[in-house]
């Protein structure tokens, strides 16, 4: 038989053909056979019968089965890896489809040939057909009544039931059981490969509402919907529009004008006619036919985009000097880059943010080269651009690049200071004495511009003061860094250099004077603040005649060796604690420079700590010349305010937020029982020489240690003389006052003991002062002092003294802002004394209120006011209100008998008292308004926001407006409104001001809902640079935690708060420390870190401690006290703490090493 059909007569017919049969041998096959191809042939095409004896149970299992079936072929489809088993199941499952009557599969002759010849197969088809029949349905009995099951189901057994419907469908994510780790366990919902089939259709996920292009969208400002105008064919009524025609101007201006001649026949257009003479269209026409479609005029966000980066091209374009306009286009690439459009970045997770945070960086990077370019001489820009690459440059080329600057700009003291403190916080390259060295390379520079050495650079306007400032950064980095002693040294270096300066030397250069200098400063002679200091002129005079001898004094160090031998009182305390008890003592015991003591034959080798020597190479090159009598006592109140004493100036403006390191700035709120004169101390946030613990450690004294109480008690003796007069007044008023303030925190303390001997000492402090003869018609010290005599529970007394002090400067009236001071904190202290009793007119504030107003004799108080007196005594008060006010408005400057504050406390609480809390409100709404009216905005604008000085009229008045409505809220029902919105607005006005917001969470404190106030912290810290407000915010947050968590943690039945629990406020405040951190003051601020420090480790999570604590040392690493907060909070990494501060020249009194020696003996 032929292999193909077609040849099969070339095979059988032909015997005479041979040749052709040779030929064609190759086309025969002898072992094929017709009858067998048939039928095969037959058996694929024929149907198979159907057994009609099966019941309905086996047909609803065979289609079961299939369904089964199909799920199996439909998930071995979807599996990429096509291995031989998978093939043979292929196969298998073909062939038992072809049972149950599936035709689309092929049917290959071989497969059934060998289904037919192969005994197995047939009795695998037997068994696999008995699979479907009932064991009562089988006509006759068989060998074999049961099948295999070659795919179990296992649901069968675990749902006991054969219903589908009854089995979940679910599918199982990772291998091990449910609950024990949930980032692998999931249960998937979802229908199987669902998620595929959507893919391949095309088909979005819903996006959330915070997504990249949802808040496009939203931001997005919509198209104008104008109705379709109807057609030829619709009529007027069914119209929503109806088109007004246009104007004959605008057709006339559309259509071809008259004749005219460069149109003589008047058929072109107004823009040919234009194009004819030699004319282009006007500005706005060529910029709306300019504008592509879509890009602007579409009103959307993208368009108003584009049309802003097209402004500022072309405003730098004309005006390329134009640096603020340089500045706002550099900080618009942020919107620019978060907006809609082609301008936004990348759409993606962290990494894609990352890629657009560098992208806008390098953008902005950019755009300042090209400034720079254009205006070699702006610093500003300069700044900004090295401001920028902080984040894309290696330390080492950004310190270059400072270098660069400072070195063609050596005149510029803002420059300097932005230097000083990149090379402070830079924590690669910093060390205590490289940054010391630099703060002397900066002030003698300065220094010899100021004095016209450097004729290629003139000095600046301001450059006194900035050089001050600087001097004044320098001392407080090495207070920070532990270097106590080198900053008071440079502190009394410097007040013999400008007080006691010989006059044979003052017409001399800076450097000159210093050279004069160095042989007093070695010669061991006593310094100022030290006993029987006399100064560098009289030393130098005594030298020119032959030299004194210094008496010998003996000092008393026995408490010292005292308080050396009792350091470790407790040696069961673990070490570290141990480590930060004797270092905590000794900063605050040993804070004073040594100095050999010749009268008992000591000499520099004598010393058993080498680090309390200063020499003069570490504070020579940093003394300058101060020659105004201004600037000169504002270094002796800044030298007192290191020292600890308060005083109404004080560091003011963000660039001092590096200072800030005392949390009683926001511990310290208002005392509710003396409210009204609470805002008589203030506290700066700066901790004191001598104070440095740990965060939530408690100071060990109220003031200084006993030789620092000498220290500035000679301090004030020996400086006073060199003062005028009325210089000399405030330095009494702020002695007295820093009395006060240590009784104050005595009496806070609940200590009588302490407060005993301190109210004695106090006392007879004052009394000292007060019999001078210069001090004795001082009011000021007289109200500080009976002020004294109140905290100490002496009313009778101090009601004497206030007395006393008032009928001897009433003959002045009105008219003395000090007699109007004193008579408004007596008055403000007997209202407080009444504790909420209803204001009357008969008491003795309403009596001495009265009496300042009348003028004439003072009597003291019998328990009577005449009603007459009281109507006078208010139209006194109206008229020296207004004439105080008329002469303020026509005055350049605030002076110091043009002040209306206290006027105006006066007259407000004397309204108080006999009209009401409305009528006091208005007299200060009054005040405010004619005070600002009267300010100078050119003025207040240019002023320097980082000057030295005392707050301001404004400030000083609504303070006392907020303290007296909340002292009215707390003492009577009134609404909480009027409190709050004079908060408010004060706050808006002077964001840096600490007393403010502390009533202010005061007041938001009553409420559960906190949205209000959230929103006001967001407002206020957006518009101000400041990080007082940051600090507030997230001192409010964390007071509201900590209320919650009280709730959470209640365990008494029945027990009632104010609040309920709010979830998320761990996350708000990091989330606020991350934002407060990332600002440009904040990240140099050294309460924030450690605060952020603290929050983290409460929160028990250590490992994002140590991690911000890391981070925190890249901006801060001059600050001792971070380190000391990590020795407690991680006290398992002491020693590689303490090796940090070694290898930074950190002040470290007490080595560990020394204290093992401690607690060996």
């Amino acid at each position: 038989m032929a292999l193909f059909p077609a040849f099969a007569g070339l095979s059988s017919g032909n015997s005479n053909n041979e040749k052709q049969s040779k030929e064609l041998d190759w086309l025969s096959n002898q072992s094929f056979s017709t009858d067998d191809a048939l039928s095969l042939h037959q058996r694929a095409t024929e149907p198979e019968p159907q057994n009609a004896e099966i019941s309905l149970p086996a047909v609803q299992n065979q289609k079961h089965r299939s369904e089964d079936e199909e799920y199996v072929k439909t998930k071995k489809r979807k599996k990429k890896e096509k291995k031989k088993k998978q093939k043979k199941q292929k196969k298998r499952s073909r062939a038992a489809s072809e049972s149950s009557g599936c035709e689309s599969d092929t049917v290959y002759p071989s497969d059934l040939l060998k289904q037919a010849t192969d005994p197995c197969r047939q009795e695998e088809k037997e068994l696999v057909s008995g699979s479907f029949v009932w064991l009562d349905d089988l006509q006759t009995p068989t060998d074999r009544p049961f099948c295999i099951d070659r795919k179990a189901d296992p649901a069968n057994w675990e749902y006991k039931s054969l219903y589908r419907a009854d089995i979940a469908r679910y599918r199982r994510k990772g291998s091990s059981a449910l609950g024990l780790n949930p980032k692998t366990q999931s249960v998937s919902w979802a229908e199987p490969g669902a998620g595929k089939k959507a893919g391949r259709k095309g088909d979005r996920q819903p996006e959330r509402y915070y997504s990249r292009r949802a808040r496009q969208l939203l931001g997005s400002r919509a198209l104008p919907a104008r109705p379709a105008v109807p057609g030829p064919g619709g009529g007027l009524a069914a119209a929503h529009f109806i088109p007004v025609p246009s104007c004959a101007e605008e057709e006339g201006r559309a259509g071809p004008q008259g004749p005219s001649w460069v149109n003589p026949l008047g058929v072109y257009d107004p823009s040919t006619s234009l194009w004819l003479q030699g004319k282009g269209p006007p500005e706005h026409e060529k910029q709306q036919d300019e504008r592509p479609p879509g890009t602007a005029g579409d009103g959307s966000v993208a368009s108003q985009l584009a049309a802003r980066v097209e402004d500022f091209n072309r405003r730098l374009r004309e005006n390329p000097s134009d640096t603020p306009t340089w500045l706002k286009f550099v900080r618009f690439q942020d919107e620019l880059t978060g907006g809609a459009g082609s301008f936004a970045g990348l759409e993606g997770e962290a990494d894609g943010r990352r890629k657009s945070l560098r992208m806008t960086l390098e953008k902005k990077v950019s755009i300042l080269e090209r400034a720079v370019e254009s205006n070699p001489t702006s610093v500003e820009l300069k700044l900004a651009r090295l401001q920028l690459c902080q984040e894309l440059w290696e330390p080492a080329a950004l310190l270059k690049e400072w270098k660069k600057l400072v070195f063609l700009h050596p005149n510029d003291g803002q420059l300097w200071r932005r230097y000083l403190l990149f090379s402070q916080s830079q924590f690669s390259t910093f060390s205590v004495s490289k940054v010391n060295g630099v703060y002397g390379k900066c002030l003698s520079t300065l220094a010899s511009v100021e004095d016209g050495c450097m004729l290629s650079h003139p000095a600046q306007p301001g450059t006194e003061e900035t050089m001050l400032a600087i001097f004044l950064q320098q001392c407080h980095f090495l207070r920070q860094a532990g270097h106590s002693e080198k900053a008071v040294s440079l502190f009394q270096a410097m007040l013999d250099f400008t007080f006691f300066k010989p006059d044979s030397v003052r017409e001399l250069h800076t450097r000159q004077q210093v050279e004069f200098f160095e042989p007093f400063w070695d010669s061991g002679e006593p310094r100022v603040g030290e006993k029987g200091a006399r100064g560098w002129k009289a030393w130098m005079h005594q030298q020119e005649r032959g030299g004194w001898l210094v008496p010998n004094d003996p000092d008393d160090d026995d408490e010292d060796d005292e308080e050396d031998s009792s350091e470790v009182k407790d040696k069961t305390r673990p070490k570290w604690r141990i480590w930060l008890d004797v270092e905590a003592s000794r900063e605050s015991n040993n804070w004073l420079p040594w100095r050999p003591d010749k009268s008992k034959g000591q000499t520099e080798e004598d010393c058993e700590d080498p680090d309390r020597q200063v020499l003069f190479d570490d504070i020579g090159p940093s003394m300058i010349r101060l020659s105004g009598p201004g600037i000169r006592f504002q270094l002796v109140c800044s030298f007192l305010h290191f020292l600890g004493l308060p005083g109404e100036s004080g560091y003011r403006g963000p660039s001092w937020s590096s200072l800030l390191d005392d949390t009683s700035l926001l511990e310290q709120g208002p005392d509710a029982e003396r409210l009204l004169t609470s805002g008589q101390l203030r506290d700066a946030g700066v901790s004191p020489v001598g104070h440095m613990t740990t965060l939530g450690g408690a100071r060990r004294q109220t003031g200084l240690c006993k030789p620092g109480e000498e220290f500035v008690h000679h301090v004030l003796q020996q400086i006073s003389p060199l003062c005028s007069q009325q210089e000399k007044a405030l330095l009494s008023l702020y002695w007295i006052q820093y009395e006060k303030l240590k009784v104050m925190k005595c009496v806070q303390s609940t200590n009588k003991k302490r407060l005993r001997s301190q109210g004695k000492r106090s006392k007879k402090l004052a009394k000292r002062l007060l019999k001078e003869e210069e001090n004795r018609n001082n009011l000021a010290l007289w109200r500080e002092y009976a002020h004294l005599e109140w905290l100490l529970g002496n009313l009778e007394e101090a009601r004497k003294v206030f007395d006393t002090a008032m009928a001897l400067g009433m003959a002045r009236g009105l008219r003395d802002p000090a007699l109007c001071h004193l008579c408004l904190l007596y008055a403000q202290l007997e209202v407080e004394e009444a504790r909420g009793a209803s204001p009357c007119t008969s008491s003795p504030a309403v009596h001495a209120l009265t009496k300042l107003a009348e003028g004439g004799a003072y009597s003291p108080f019998t328990g009577q006011v005449l009603p007459v007196a009281i109507l006078k005594a208010r139209k006194c008060y109206e008229q020296a209100f207004q004439t105080a006010l008329d002469r303020r408005a026509g005055s350049t400057h605030a002076g110091k008998g043009s002040r209306v504050a206290e006027l105006a406390g006066c007259f407000a609480l004397f309204q108080y008292l006999t009209m009401g809390v409305e009528a006091a409100d208005k007299v200060f709404g009054q005040a405010l308004e004619r005070l600002e009216a009267s300010l100078d905005p050119e003025g207040e604008a240019t002023s320097d926001p980082s000057a030295w000085g005392p707050p301001s009229e404004l400030e000083t008045l609504s303070l006392m407006q907020s303290l007296l409505l909340q002292h009215h809220t707390n003492t009577s029902v009134y609404p909480l409104r009027r409190l709050r919105e004079t908060l408010t607005a004060a706050l808006s006005r002077f964001p840096a001001n600490p007393r403010l917001w502390q009533l202010y969470l005061q007041t938001e404190k009553r409420y559960h809902s906190a949205g209000r106030a959230r929103r006001f912290f967001h407002a206020v810290t957006k518009s101000s640079q400041s990080v007082v407000p940051r600090l507030f915010a997230i001192c409010a947050e964390q007071k509201r935690k900590e209320l919650v968590s009280a709730v959470v943690r209640a365990d008494y039945y029945g027990e009632v708060f104010s609040t309920m629990p709010e979830n998320g406020l761990s996350h708000r405040v990091r989330a606020l420390y991350e934002y407060a951190v990332a600002s440009e003051h904040g990240a140099h601020c050294p309460l924030l870190w450690r605060m952020y420090l603290s929050f983290l480790v409460s929160e028990g999570n250590s490992e994002r401690g140590r991690g911000i604590f890391y981070k925190a040392l890249q901006e801060i690493p001059w600050v001792k006290g971070l380190y000391m907060d990590a020795v407690q909070l991680f006290p398992d990494r002491v020693q590689e703490f303490l090796d940090l501060m070694t290898e930074k020249e950190l002040r470290l009194r007490a080595p560990m090493e020394e204290v093992d020696i401690l607690l060996e003996d």
